[in-house]
């Protein structure tokens, strides 16, 4: 059972930079407050230094408080203020946490992205090596140069006809190659053939 206290007396003393007032207001008033605490930080990690600084600011204060009526509540906004700044503060911290944490698995996974890219490129860029010279030329000034079937027969000296046979050929080709890559793979192939 906790012991009843003379808080005008207390606050009368304390005001005159009595120290011992300030430890019995901390003796009574500790355990309220660190249940209210508990109850609004629901961890008890950090209540220690909140209440700490509630006592620091009650010293700081001690000459402003007149009354014993008010002091109850007084005691208590402190620690509610000072609560939700440490709320505020962890509430930002977590935030900053994720978002630190979303880029750089945003840059991993982008860095991963650009590495399967890459390998992926270098293969298909194989497998164009390995086409037949016409229709790899052909191939590569379609793909590559973008020209179209008709800039290509006349660069060429071909026909049309002749062209779009290649292009045929070689993209078939290459799908036969690149399905044995994966799905990824197929998606490149028909994103950028």
């Amino acid at each position: 059972m906790s012991e009843i206290i003379d808080l005008h007396k207390i606050l009368s003393a304390l005001a005159q930079d009595d120290e011992a007032s300030l430890e019995k207001l901390f003796n009574y008033y500790y355990p309220r407050l660190f249940n209210f605490s508990k109850s609004i930080l629901k961890l008890e990690d950090g209540i220690d230094d909140i209440l700490q600084e509630v006592f620091v600011k009650i010293w700081k204060n001690r000459k402003n408080i007149n009354s014993a009526a008010t002091f109850n509540s007084y005691i208590f906004i402190i620690t509610r203020n000072l609560l939700l700044n440490e709320l505020r503060r962890r509430l930002s911290f977590q935030n900053t946490k994720e978002e630190v944490k979303r880029l750089s698995l945003a840059n991993e996974y982008s860095l991963s992205e650009q590495i399967d890219y890459q390998e992926l490129k270098e293969k298909i860029d194989a497998f164009v090596e390995e086409l037949p010279d016409r229709q790899k030329e052909v191939f590569l000034l379609s793909r590559s140069e973008g020209l179209s079937h008709k800039e290509i027969a006349e660069k060429l000296g071909i026909k049309p006809k002749t062209v779009e046979y290649h292009i045929t050929l070689a993209v078939k080709c290459l799908k036969e190659k690149i399905t044995g890559i994966g799905i990824l793979s197929l998606l490149y192939f028909y994103l950028f053939f």
